[in-house]
C-alpha cells in the first residue's frame, strides 16, 4: 500500500460520552493523529491524507468553529519541529485562500520547511471538500484556455489539488459511518473503504493493524476481470 487516507471522525461523540466540550474531543483527536503518523511509518506507509475540517463544516456553531481553527494554528506550531526531524513532508490540501491570515502563512512555512523530506507524505486537508476541488479544477482548465477535446481524465487529474499523488489504495472512516462526506471523490473511485466503530480519538496502532489487514485480504479489480492483489 502506498497510499492511506482517513476521514477523522467521531471527536464530538467521543467528548460528549465523557461530559466534556466538544473542542476536547478535537484535541483528543490531534493525539491520535500524532499516534497515527508514527504507526503509518512503521507500517511503510508512503502518503497518509486525512480530513480535517471540510467546506460544510463553516456551517458549525461559531465557538466550535474558531476553536478549531486556533486549534489547527496551536498544533502546526507546537509539531513542525518534530514533524520535521522525523522526515514528514507536509502537505495541505483546500482552500488555503478562506483561512485566516495567520493560519495561511503557519501552513506555507510548514509546508517549505518540510518539502525535501520524504519519510511519509501527510496531506491535511482542511477546508477541504471534493466538489470544491472539483470546482476549482475546472475554472483553473478554463483559465488556462483548454478546448474541449483535450480535458481527458489525466488533464482534470493534473488540476486537483492531488495532482502529484497517487490515488489512496484505501480509505478508512471512523466511527462506524458509512459514508464519503465529499472527501477525495475523484481520486478514490477505486479505493478500497474500511469502517470501524472506534471513535478518532480512541484510534491507534491495533486499530490501524486491523484496517491494514483487511485491506491485505481485498482483490482490487478495478474493473476488469483480473485480481490485482493489494499488500503494501
Amino acid at each position: 500500500m502506498r497510499h492511506l487516507a482517513i476521514i477523522m471522525d467521531g471527536n464530538g461523540r467521543w467528548a460528549a460520552q465523557r461530559h466534556l466540550p466538544r473542542l476536547a474531543g478535537h484535541k483528543a483527536g490531534v493525539a491520535a493523529l500524532r499516534r497515527v503518523v508514527e504507526a503509518a511509518v512503521d507500517e511503510h506507509i508512503e502518503y497518509l491524507s486525512v480530513y480535517a475540517f471540510s467546506t460544510e463544516n463553516w456551517g458549525r456553531p461559531r465557538e466550535e468553529v474558531e476553536g478549531l481553527m486556533r486549534l489547527f494554528w496551536e498544533t502546526i506550531r507546537s509539531d513542525l519541529e518534530k514533524l520535521h526531524r522525523d522526515g514528514v513532508r507536509l502537505r495541505h490540501l483546500g482552500r488555503l485562500q478562506d483561512l485566516p491570515p495567520a493560519i495561511q502563512r503557519a501552513v506555507q512555512e510548514s509546508v517549505e520547511l518540510t518539502r525535501y523530506n520524504n519519510r511519509i507524505h501527510l496531506s491535511v486537508c482542511f477546508n477541504y471538500g471534493g466538489r470544491a476541488e472539483l470546482v476549482d479544477a475546472v475554472r483553473r482548465i478554463i483559465a488556462d484556455g483548454l478546448p474541449p477535446e483535450a480535458i481527458t481524465e489525466e488533464v482534470l487529474s493534473s488540476y486537483l489539488y492531488t495532482h502529484d499523488l497517487p490515488d489512496p489504495d484505501l480509505v478508512v472512516r471512523t466511527a462506524g459511518e458509512m459514508r464519503v462526506s465529499n472527501f477525495l471523490i475523484w481520486q478514490s473511485a477505486y479505493s478500497e473503504y474500511y469502517s470501524t466503530p472506534t471513535l478518532w480519538p480512541d484510534f491507534g496502532r491495533e486499530d490501524l493493524r486491523a484496517a491494514l489487514e483487511s485491506y491485505r485480504q481485498r482483490q482490487r479489480r478495478f474493473g476488469r476481470l483480473t485480481a490485482s492483489p493489494s499488500g503494501r
